[in-house]
């Protein structure tokens, strides 16, 4: 059947076997539904995140408001940058490359197909239990997403609150890690013909140096966590500060590539979207590629910035590895840049949000190398500065990158494009409220506001500046809500995607939408791979050959 945008009907069958089934999805090992499971989990949990984000801007909004309580409130600030970072742009972004690596380079399936099944279940099960602290006696942990000891030992935080949060986060962090290595291994092994690693789109390199910074740093994390565990057997293991301070080393030798992980695949999504509606191929692909492999190298060098303020991390050596990273940060930024300039541009949402990223990040990287250098770090330390720094990276900077994705690839996994209009509203309104809610915590660490503190007096000067910074996550609020209308209104009543609706430049957009079970088929095979943008090769061949004949 003939297909054309916006109103034709799908021809090749729904990935997977047992189509419909509930078992099917959840025992499948197609890598595209277990990327999809990830995906789909990933952002409910993020509505549940933004929830309690919500419920705090409401308590910070006046002074001396009573809408939480002092230990709800550090049970909401913790869980919510745990969901963040353990459950939700993590895994959010690992699945995307699950799900979109193997029909890049033209693979049929995922390596260890089975491991990769059981990756998803380890994540779920961690953020079930992770959760499931909220029904525990004394609450949920309440010791920050860092959880440094001896506050997280069970001596000062008592109750099965912290313990639940040291198996969901062992367990989802596990998962993300096997997932990784799943996907490692089929760029090694099951690369189509002629697609070698130099022809591989800039999304699957990206995709590669985030998955070799998970390997590299997670198991540390897993170590971290099994000492926290000891130490809750142990308290006294605690009274020892090298403990102490062994714990903050390793869990920052995670905590700073981990960072990266929730930003290199956004970085990825955003070239994709950038060179395709700017009509042209990505500028400077070897040398982005060899960007996000030194990025990532020195990702592996950073972390004692995070512990500037503890005396027992090398400031000068630190400081320099942080500062290096400008180096491999201005190639990726001006690539993207030169790409854009001089394109034929078009606008749809995903090319909104990727724009959009590109300033609202940059204020979070040029923040970042504020704290990292020594003497300002020690003023801003444990200040609102260091949330609105925070924020602008993961919040303003990679969920714009996520969203992209969202809208770009949506059509390519469901069959089914996203509407415009609501799109727009969505990007508007995340616009806004981005900039309404995170701009203001600069002004207020600057005056002062310690990070963490349920509530403040009227005479310390922090009203205005909380009060703008609530009502921009309000803003927030609504956007997801228009953004989960626009999947619901979009599935309900389709305008059905044809293979490649945005003229795109990689494999993905040569099978069908959404791909048959072995990602490619007689009626969708794998054109010939001649570089990283295949189909964009396929284009101006036949335009060549028209001016020939012409």
């Amino acid at each position: 059947m003939t297909t054309t945008a916006g109103r034709s009907a799908p021809t090749e069958p729904r990935p997977g076997g047992k189509a419909g089934s509930i078992v099917g999805w959840l025992a499948s090992t197609d890598h595209k539904r277990i990327g999809l499971l990830t995906l789909g989990t990933s952002l409910v949990l993020m509505l549940v995140a933004g929830g309690l984000a919500l419920a705090m801007r409401a308590q910070l909004a006046q002074p001396q408001l009573e809408i939480l309580t002092n230990d709800r409130y550090n049970q909401f600030f913790t869980i919510h940058g745990s969901m963040m970072i353990y459950l939700v742009v993590t895994p959010f972004a690992i699945g995307a490359g699950l799900y979109l690596v193997p029909l890049q380079i033209g693979a049929p399936n995922v390596a260890a197909p089975r491991m990769t099944m059981l990756s998803y279940w380890l994540y779920l099960t961690g953020a079930v239990v992770m959760l499931s602290g909220f029904s525990a006696d004394t609450g949920a942990a309440d010791h920050g997403w860092y959880a440094y000891p001896p506050l997280a030992s069970s001596r000062y935080t008592p109750g099965q609150g912290v313990t639940l949060w040291i198996v969901g986060v062992a367990l989802a962090s596990l998962g993300i890690l096997l997932m990784a290595g799943a996907v490692l291994w089929t760029v090694l092994l099951k690369r189509a013909r002629n697609m070698t690693m130099l022809r591989m789109p800039v999304f699957s390199w990206s995709i590669v140096a985030t998955n070799l910074m998970v390997i590299g740093a997670f198991p540390t994390l897993l170590v971290a966590v099994g000492i926290l565990g000891a130490g809750r057997v142990y308290p006294d293991l605690f009274t020892e500060n090298v403990w102490n301070i062994g714990y903050q080393h390793l869990f920052w030798f995670f905590g700073h590539p981990v960072v990266y992980v929730m930003f290199f695949p956004f970085v990825g999504a955003v070239a994709e979207v950038l060179a395709t509606f700017a009509s042209r191929r990505f500028f400077g692909y070897k040398f982005l590629v060899l960007s996000l492999l030194l990025f990532s190298a020195l990702s592996m060098s950073v972390w004692g910035h995070h512990m500037f303020t503890t005396g027992q991390a090398a400031s000068n050596y630190y400081s320099l590895t942080s500062i290096l990273l400008v180096v491999p940060a201005g190639i990726e930024y001006f690539d993207m840049l030169a790409t854009v300039v001089g394109g034929r541009l078009r606008f749809p949402t995903p090319m909104l949000f990727a724009l959009a990223f590109l300033p609202q990040f940059l204020i979070g990287g040029l923040t970042g190398i504020m704290v990292g250098t020594p003497a300002l770090d020690y003023q801003m330390q444990d200040s609102y500065f260091l949330v609105g720094h925070w924020h602008y990276t993961l919040a303003a900077g990679s969920l714009f990158g996520l969203f992209a994705g969202v809208y770009f690839w949506f059509p390519k996994v469901s069959g089914r494009l996203l509407r415009e209009g609501l799109g727009k509203a969505h990007f508007w309104l995340w616009i806004a409220g981005t900039n309404l809610t995170f701009l203001p915590m600069f002004w207020l660490g600057l005056e002062g506001m310690p990070r963490r503190i349920p509530s403040y007096l009227p005479r310390d000067g922090f009203t205005t500046e909380n009060l703008i910074a609530s009502a921009g996550a309000g803003l927030l609020g609504v956007g997801a809500l228009v953004f989960l209308a626009n999947v619901v209104v979009s599935l309900r009543r389709p305008h059905h995607a044809p293979p490649d609706p945005w003229q795109g430049h990689t494999l993905e957009w040569a099978t069908s939408s959404p791909p048959p079970t072995f990602n490619f088929s007689e009626r969708y095979p794998i054109p010939p791979v001649h570089s990283y943008a295949p189909l964009l090769d396929l284009r101006e061949q036949e335009q060549s050959t028209r001016s020939g004949v012409g």
